[in-house]
């Protein structure tokens, strides 16, 4: 199964196109731009509580047949957040400090 590469960053909505290079992904593929990871999120999923890493770009060339994001597209599925930003906020200060890997 193929990663869903989602559309925008699920904090500010912004655009995220498939060769994004600041989409970044935790391991349940909830989707965040670099700024919103770093300066909101301090690496900290707010939904799941794990951290990030950098959102993998699908192949532009299809290199092996049917392997490219013009044969496995992208969603196109908008995703958003259902928390508002101060419960965000307190999820986030609570565990920032606890590395990604002892959370």
């Amino acid at each position: 199964m193929a990663l869903a590469l989602r559309p925008n960053c699920e904090y500010c909505d912004k655009d995220l196109p498939p060769a994004a290079r600041d989409a970044f992904i935790c391991t349940f593929e909830c989707t965040f731009c670099a700024d919103c990871v770093e300066s909101k999120l301090f690496n900290v999923c707010p939904n799941c509580g794990g951290g990030f890493t950098p959102r993998p770009i699908r192949p532009a060339t299809e290199w092996r047949s049917g392997l490219s994001v013009a044969k496995r597209p992208a969603s196109d599925k908008r995703v958003h957040l259902s928390k508002s930003p101060e419960d965000i906020a307190t999820h986030v200060a609570r565990i920032k400090d606890v590395p990604p890997w002892e959370r």
